[in-house]
């Protein structure tokens, strides 16, 4: 008994050392940030760098009834949600169509990961010159089709559909590959099984593939989601929030607070507020998309 505790003990203590490293490191870099954050959020000002005036819950009263953050919040809830289904969606039946005996699928698939892999930056510089309104490629092509050209990022009625576009073309081949990568682990005698019983090639991919890909949809969906409600890149680099505020998301209007405005103490609340969205969303994705498969 004393043996099987001692050995108990120095495999508890083993396991200890061996992660402590990633144990210190979500300490600095993940928990005391959110303490910080939640400090910070108490106060008016600059509580982190200078004056700051303490005011309770001030700032989240604040920021529940200011319209601004309302409509910030309802612009990054259609970004995150036309965003990720936009990119779930496509990927997927690219992935069923790729991940059989095409030719040259090898190369399709790396045509279309290869934006995932390219900074934002460059992305976004790509873009505006394609959508520039009196020089761009795409208003040329309409241009020689006959058709209206349009000012693409300076619409408030075509910027925010614009830049989910532009950052479901780039993310579009993450999802694709994990797809595949989840289409070819499935077991082939699942498939002619079915084949066997009369099974059409859409009765397949809606009975048993789909089905089956349900863990890997809520890896993409919760991946993408989070993603998507703090994204900053794409409102600041594109349009700049604009026009008229029409792209200015949630992450872009917290980041004008702190570093434009200089209010570090209202931005943290909202910082927090957003948080604890996040956490809420992610545990409504598993709630109704975390499904157990067996094969």
């Amino acid at each position: 008994m004393y043996y099987a505790r001692s050995r108990n003990g120095r495999q508890a203590t083993f396991a200890y050392m061996v992660l402590s490293p990633a144990i210190l490191y979500f300490a600095v870099y993940f928990f005391y940030p959110i303490a910080v954050e939640l400090w910070a959020s108490f106060f008016r000002g600059q509580p982190l760098i200078g004056a700051s005036q303490f005011t309770g819950f001030d700032n989240y009263i604040k920021a529940l009834t200011d319209s601004r953050v309302r409509d910030a919040f309802i612009r990054t809830a259609i970004f995150a949600v036309c965003g990720t289904v936009g990119t779930l969606v496509p990927a997927l039946c690219l992935a069923a169509i790729l991940s059989g005996p095409i030719k040259a699928a090898t190369t399709i698939r790396a045509v279309i990961f290869f934006p995932y892999i390219i900074s934002f930056v460059i992305v976004a510089l790509m873009w505006k010159s394609i959508l520039d309104p009196y020089t761009g490629m795409l208003n040329a092509v309409l241009l020689q089709l006959g058709l209206p050209m349009q000012n693409w990022l300076s619409t408030p009625s075509t910027a925010l559909p614009t830049i989910i576009a532009v950052t479901v073309w780039k993310d579009i081949g993450y999802a694709m590959l994990i797809y595949i990568a989840a289409i070819q682990s499935i077991p082939k005698d699942l498939y002619e099984a079915a084949e066997i019983d009369g099974a059409s090639r859409m009765q397949k991919f809606m009975k048993i593939t789909i089905p089956l890909l349900t863990p890997t949809t809520l890896f993409l969906a919760v991946i993408s989601m989070i993603a998507h409600l703090q994204d900053l890149s794409a409102p600041y680099l594109l349009t700049s929030g604009g026009p008229a505020e029409a792209t200015r998301l949630y992450a872009l209007h917290v980041f004008e607070t702190a570093f434009v405005e200089l209010d570090i103490g209202y931005a943290s609340a909202l910082s927090f507020l957003m948080l604890v969205v996040i956490l809420i969303v992610t545990a409504l994705q598993f709630r109704f998309l975390n499904r157990e498969v067996a094969y």
